[in-house]
């Protein structure tokens, strides 16, 4: 059988992007058991409340919900189990050293498959202030419209 190629995308948190600022990001591989992989590649998971965290110097990823497998049998997994985090050493004393320094938090953005292994998108982020999150939108608007203005006026030129 031929190895899976390319990356096929599970779950993405879009409100991350919204309630924080990204400073860094980092791909991180899972430890998980047989049937978080099989429920995984059935397309179910939910990264609403999760996080990640450094303890004794390994980076672990928790609340990511994870559906028990519908085929499984005794042996199912936990759906809202702690997970291990497989990243370098120097990634994880550097993510520890941000988030020590205060106001950062470790914010999983999408986990997904890479060639048949399961990842997970981190982020190293600073939490947004009500007025942030209206300027980002605000921003946003005045460019969509910008952008509409300037197509209007190219297909009334020509």
């Amino acid at each position: 059988m031929p190895r899976e190629r390319g990356q096929k995308v599970v779950a993405t948190n879009r409100k991350a992007r919204h309630d924080y600022t990204i400073e860094d990001t980092y791909e991180a591989g899972l430890v998980l058991t047989g049937s978080e992989v099989k429920s995984l590649r059935a397309g179910r998971a939910s990264l609403v409340d999760g996080y990640a965290f450094v303890d004794g110097g390994e980076a672990w990823l928790d609340a990511v919900h994870i559906p028990e497998y519908a085929e499984g049998t005794w042996n199912n997994h936990a759906p809202r189990r702690k997970r291990k985090l497989l990243l370098h050493k120097a990634q994880i004393l550097k993510i520890h050293n941000k988030v020590k320094e205060g106001g950062y938090t470790l914010v999983p953005l999408q986990i997904y498959f890479s060639d048949g292994r399961a990842k997970v998108e981190i982020a190293v982020a600073k939490g947004k202030r009500e007025y942030d999150k209206r300027q980002t939108l605000r921003e946003r608007q005045d460019k969509r419209e910008a952008d509409r203005a300037m197509s209007s006026r190219r297909h009334l030129g020509e």
